[in-house]
């Protein structure tokens, strides 16, 4: 059956999302422009943005609701239903997942009793899988509400989500300390970050994501190439090895200036490696 139109907020609420929708729209040319930060906005209301918040961003804006939910539909950071305090995204993309993102998304579905999309009974954590943190140089990645937590195992993934859950003091690796999934939502709307220190606390991009850069600018030197560990690999002959870099494929001590990741050191393994226990995952059809 058709749906009736959706109803509108309280008054007190209206109002005051009105005067918050007035300031975000003042800061584009064009006001539909605005449609991204003012979902955030709802989306802060209530967790999730409702059919209530897309009429009322329908309505600012002077679209259709068609069009609100077009564009509602398609990002992922807008939830369609709603979710807990904490959403913690586990980075399945090809990086992470080799690396234990796999293997830390399977284990946390297992120890909260949920699956992909799904909120814990004590509504605190909504775990899902996502693409790509944007982080791979930290692989494997997992996101609170949009902050890092770099170099994860599955025994420091759990940890994480029972603090979480107890409502313990969670530090992200970088970036601004964890609030709530509705208030990051606000702040993603284009409003301040009012707590002390939190903006200072922004985090920054780990040494390989930036290499490039420094190289576009000259400040850095050429790359260097080393073997795999523990392959055993020597150099070709009469090749002469990299600096830093041991005939015998050996791990090399790093310079202070030198980016430490989890890829220095042994990591729990997705199904999908060769050297999992299990073995490698079948290939498609088998």
């Amino acid at each position: 059956m058709p749906q009736l139109p959706a109803p509108d907020y309280p008054d007190d609420v209206r109002a005051r999302l009105e005067a918050d929708a007035r300031e975000v729209v003042a800061r584009y040319p064009d006001s539909r422009s605005a449609l991204l930060p003012l979902l955030h906005l709802v989306q802060s209301e209530e967790g999730h943005v409702t059919r209530t918040g897309q009429r009322f961003c329908a309505e600012v804006l002077g679209l259709t609701t068609a069009e609100v939910t077009a564009v509602a539909t398609f990002y992922s950071m807008y939830r369609r239903r709603p979710g807990g305090d904490y959403q913690v995204g586990v980075c399945t993309n090809t990086l992470c997942a080799v690396m234990g993102g796999d293997a830390i998304f399977e284990a946390l579905q297992e120890h909260l009793g949920v699956g992909n999309g799904e909120t814990t009974d004590d509504g605190k954590v909504t775990l899902e899988h996502i693409e790509c943190n944007a982080a791979c140089d930290f692989a494997p990645v997992v996101m609170v509400n949009w902050e890092f937590f770099d170099n994860q195992t599955v025994q420091s993934a759990k940890g994480l989500v029972d603090d979480l859950r107890a409502g313990a003091r969670v530090e992200p690796t970088r970036g601004a300390p964890l609030c709530t999934f509705k208030d990051t939502s606000r702040i993603l709307a284009g409003f301040p970050d009012e707590r002390p220190g939190a903006v200072e606390a922004g985090g920054t991009a780990g040494h390989a994501s930036l290499t490039g850069l420094r190289l576009a600018k000259g400040e850095a030197g050429p790359a260097r190439v080393v073997h795999p560990r523990g392959s055993g690999t020597p150099a070709a002959a009469g090749t002469p090895a990299a600096s830093g870099d041991s005939r015998d494929g050996s791990p090399h001590d790093p310079s202070p200036t030198e980016h430490l990741s989890s890829h220095d050191a042994p990591q729990d393994t997705a199904a999908s490696d060769p050297d999992h226990p299990a073995g490698p995952a079948a290939e498609e059809g088998e």
